[in-house]
C-alpha cells in the first residue's frame, strides 16, 4: 500500500514501505484528494531514528486493523522531520497550542487543507498511563468531522490564527546593555547544581548556552559561569549519554543524572558538543590543559577528560558518520529491532566478562558501574555504561597502581568496542543535511587546531567544496541536502555561510570569507523580512500551514537561524570593516527581537550570542607567516587560543598584497616574521613571535 514511498530519499519513509497504511508523502497529490474526497488528513511526522516513532509504527501502522480504518476514513500523510523541517516546525507549534508540548512522533489530524483541529504525540493502540488509545482516538475524530464540521473548521481556524500570531517571534526593541548578565542569572535559576545541566528530568544538553557562559566567566571573571560549564560538561562526558566504547553523545538523558540516554546520536548535536568541548579545553590556558582541577579523581583532571571527550566524538564521527568524499552523515538509530532500546550500546555483566580478560573486567566493572541489575527497564540485565569509580579508587580495590588501572580500562572499552562491532549496527541515516554537516564541519575545523589534526582539517574543507558546488540550488544558495529537491531553507544558508568563515580563518584563503559573505547577501535578499529579522524559508504557496512564515529565535532543536545569522554578520564585519553594511544588518537583525532578548534566556542562547557579538569588544588575531614549521605553529596557536568574539586573519607575506587585506591590517604585512597582533576593540599590542606568547596574549584580559 505504501509503494508511493519506495522511492523516497528519505529512509524514514523507505522505513515505511512495508505497511498496510496508504501513505503518502507531502506532495500537492495528497492535499488535492483530501480536498476532492472531503476527507480529514492524518499526519505522521517522525525520524528514523526516533525510538517512540518506531513503536508506533510497530503497534499501530503495522496492525492491518487499524490500518483498513485509516485507508477507508483518512488521507495519510508520513513526514521526515529532517527532510522537512519547515513542515516540522509549523506542526509543532499547531500541535503545541492543544496540548502544550510537541516532539516525535507528531500525530495531527487536519482537515483538508491542511489546518490541524487535533493532535498529540505518541497514541498507544488501547488506553494506558494516561494517554488515549489510537484506535478510539481516530473512531472519535472521524465522527466528529463527519457530524460536527462546523466546530472542526472553528477550532482549525483558532488554531491556525494560533500559529499566525505566535510566527513572527519579534518584539523590536534596543538590546539592553546587560542582557547576557541577565540572561547568566536566569541559567543559574534553574541550573542543576548537583548533576550539572539545567533543569531535572529528562535532561538535554545545552552548548550553545554554555558558549554564552564561558563568554560571561572570561568577560568579567565570575566564576560562578564558568562552574556551571565545567559541572555540566563534566557530568555528561562521565555520564551515560557519552558512548564511553565508540566516543560521540547520544541525544539527551531521561534521567536527571545523565546516566540513561535516548541512545540515538545526532550530528547536530555532536558537532555543538565538539566545539564547546574544544572552547572550555583551550580556555583552562596552556598549563591547565594538563591538570585543570579534579574532575574525577584521575591524574590530568578536568583538562585530560575534556580532551578525551573531543578525540571520542572526533573518532566517532570520522569512523561511523564521514563520507570519504566529504559529507557528514546525519544520524545513528538507538535501535536495530522493534522490541530494542539501545541495546547495541548497553551490555549484561556476562556480555562484559564475555569480552575482556579477568583483569580488565574487574576494572571495568569499577569503572562504569556493572551489575547483575542494569539501568534499561525494558531489559533490567543489561547496564549503560557511566563512570563511578575513578582510576585511582579502581587501583586501590584492586592493589595496583593507577597507571596499571588506566591502562586495564583502555584495553577493555578497545575490546568491548571490538565485541560490539559483532553486533547488528543500527541504520545510519547517510543523508547529506547541508546545515549540519557545515556545523560539524566548521566545529571540525576548530578541532583540528586544537589536536594538530591535518586530516580532520582536510576532510571539513571537502565537505564545505561539496556543500557548496552539489548541494547548489542554481540560485546563488543551497538545497536542503545533497541530491534533494528541498530549497530554501534559512537554516542551510546562515550555517554554511558560518562555516566559511571558519574555513578562511582556518586557511587564510580569501575564497572562503568571499563564499560566506555572498551567502550572506542570499539570505538578505531571500529571507530578510521588511520589518526586521529572517524568515525560515523563502516564501511559498505550499499546503497546509506552509504558506505562515516564521522567524525562530528559539534553538529548537539547532542554534537558532537568527541567531547564527547576527554572528556570522558580526564575523563578517570585523574581517571587512571598511564595509559598514554587515555591522548596519547585524544592529537591524538584533533590533528586531532586542525587546524579547531577556526572556529567552536558555532557550535563545543563539541570539544571546549575536547580542555578545554586538556589545562586547571584538578580538582580531593577525598572523603573519611563512608555510613553515614555525609560521604553522604561531597560526594554529591562533586558531586554539579562546577568548570572546576572537576572529582570525592568516597572512602569508609572500602571497598577500596590501591591496586584498582591509587597511587596518596593510601596515602588518611590512618588517619580520612570524608574527602575530592581538587587537581588541580599538587597541592593538605589541607583536608576539611565538606561539606561548600568543597565547598569553589570548588568556590576559
Amino acid at each position: 500500500m505504501s509503494s508511493r514511498l519506495a522511492d523516497a530519499r528519505s529512509a524514514y519513509l523507505r522505513s515505511a514501505v512495508h505497511q498496510p497504511v496508504d501513505w503518502y508523502p507531502w506532495t500537492e497529490e495528497a492535499f488535492a484528494r483530501a480536498q476532492r474526497e472531503q476527507r480529514p488528513i492524518l499526519l505522521d511526522i517522525g525520524a528514523v531514528w526516533c525510538h517512540w516513532c518506531h513503536v508506533m509504527d510497530r503497534e499501530s501502522y503495522e496492525d492491518p486493523a487499524l490500518a483498513a480504518q485509516l485507508n477507508d476514513e483518512w488521507i495519510c500523510i508520513k513526514v521526515d522531520r529532517d527532510e522537512r523541517p519547515d513542515v516540522d516546525a509549523r506542526y509543532q507549534r499547531a500541535v503545541q497550542a492543544i496540548t502544550g508540548q510537541g516532539g516525535w512522533p507528531l500525530t495531527a489530524f487536519l482537515t483538508p487543507d491542511g489546518a490541524v483541529f487535533y493532535g498529540g504525540t505518541y497514541f498507544p493502540p488501547d488506553a494506558r498511563q494516561g494517554r488515549p488509545g489510537f484506535a478510539a482516538v481516530l473512531r472519535e475524530l472521524r465522527r466528529a468531522f463527519r457530524e460536527d464540521g462546523d466546530k472542526v473548521k472553528q477550532q482549525a481556524a483558532i488554531i491556525r490564527q494560533h500559529v499566525a500570531a505566535h510566527a513572527l517571534e519579534s518584539q523590536p526593541g534596543t538590546v539592553p546593555d546587560d542582557l547576557v548578565r541577565r540572561s547568566v542569572e536566569g541559567m543559574a535559576r534553574v541550573f542543576d547544581f548537583e548533576h550539572g545541566g539545567f533543569g531535572g528530568q529528562p535532561k538535554f544538553p545545552h552548548p550553545t548556552a554554555c558558549e554564552v557562559l564561558l563568554h560571561h566567566w572570561r568577560d568579567t571573571g565570575e566564576t560562578g559561569s564558568r562552574e556551571m560549564v565545567d559541572r555540566t560538561l563534566t557530568a555528561m562526558a562521565r555520564g551515560g549519554v557519552y558512548d564511553h566504547v565508540g566516543g560521540g553523545f547520544h541525544r539527551y538523558a531521561v534521567d536527571a543524572r545523565w546516566i540513561v540516554p535516548h541512545f540515538e546520536k545526532m550530528t547536530y548535536d555532536n558537532s555543538e558538543l565538539l566545539r564547546v568541548y574544544v572552547h572550555a579545553l583551550a580556555s583552562l590556558g596552556p598549563a591547565d590543559r594538563r591538570t585543570g582541577g579534579p574532575a574525577d579523581g584521575d591524574e590530568g583532571g578536568t583538562g585530560t577528560l575534556y580532551q578525551r571527550t573531543i578525540e571520542g566524538i572526533t573518532d566517532w564521527v570520522l569512523t561511523t558518520m564521514a563520507d570519504p568524499l566529504g559529507g557528514y552523515y546525519a544520524s545513528q538509530d538507538a535501535d536495530v529491532g522493534l522490541a530494542d532500546d539501545g541495546d547495541y550500546f548497553t551490555w549484561t555483566l556476562d556480555e562484559v566478562q564475555a569480552a575482556v580478560d579477568d583483569p580488565e573486567r574487574a576494572a571495568l566493572v569499577r569503572r562504569f558501574d556493572v551489575e547483575r541489575q542494569g539501568e534499561m527497564p525494558h531489559d533490567p540485565t543489561r547496564n549503560v555504561l557511566w563512570v563511578r569509580d575513578s582510576h585511582r579508587d579502581i587501583a586501590t580495590a584492586l592493589a595496583i597502581q593507577p597507571s596499571e588501572a588506566a591502562a586495564l580500562v583502555q584495553r577493555g572499552l578497545e575490546r568491548l568496542l571490538a565485541a560490539r562491532g559483532r553486533r547488528p549496527v543500527p541504520l545510519v541515516d547517510t543523508t547529506l543535511y547541508a546545515g549540519w554537516n557545515a556545523m560539524m564541519a566548521s566545529a571540525m575545523l576548530e578541532a583540528a587546531a586544537l589536536l594538530d589534526r591535518r586530516d580532520l582539517d582536510a576532510h571539513a574543507l571537502r565537505t564545505l567544496e561539496r556543500l557548496l558546488t552539489e548541494g547548489a540550488d542554481g540560485s546563488g544558495g543551497v538545497r536542503h541536502a545533497i541530491g534533494s529537491g528541498v530549497e530554501g531553507l534559512l537554516d542551510d544558508h546562515v550555517h554554511l555561510a558560518n562555516a566559511c568563515v571558519t574555513a578562511f580563518e582556518s586557511t587564510g584563503r580569501h575564497t572562503w570569507l568571499t563564499r560566506g559573505a555572498q551567502l550572506m547577501n542570499h539570505v538578505w535578499e531571500h529571507y530578510h523580512a521588511d520589518d526586521g529579522g529572517l524568515y525560515d524559508r523563502r516564501a511559498s504557496d505550499g499546503n497546509g500551514l506552509l504558506p505562515e512564515r516564521l522567524r525562530p529565535i528559539l534553538d529548537a532543536p539547532t542554534p537558532s537561524p537568527n541567531g547564527v545569522a547576527a554572528v556570522v554578520l558580526a564575523r563578517l564585519a570585523a574581517h571587512d570593516s571598511a564595509n559598514t553594511m554587515w555591522g548596519a544588518r547585524q544592529e537591524e537583525l538584533l533590533t528586531a527581537f532586542g525587546g524579547g532578548l531577556e526572556d529567552l534566556g536558555l532557550h535563545g542562547a543563539a541570539l544571546l550570542l549575536g547580542a555578545d557579538w554586538a556589545h562586547g569588544p571584538t578580538a582580531h588575531v593577525v598572523v603573519v607567516a611563512r608555510d613553515d614549521e614555525p609560521g604553522r605553529a604561531l597560526r594554529r596557536a591562533a586558531r586554539v587560543g579562546f577568548r570572546p568574539r576572537k576572529v582570525v586573519t592568516l597572512l602569508d607575506p609572500d602571497a598577500t598584497t596590501s591591496a586584498t587585506v582591509p587597511e587596518a591590517v596593510r601596515a602588518m604585512l611590512d618588517g619580520a616574521n612570524p608574527r602575530a597582533y592581538v587587537c581588541v576593540g580599538p587597541e592593538c599590542r605589541a607583536p608576539v613571535t611565538s606561539s606561548e606568547e600568543l597565547l598569553e596574549a589570548l588568556n590576559t584580559p
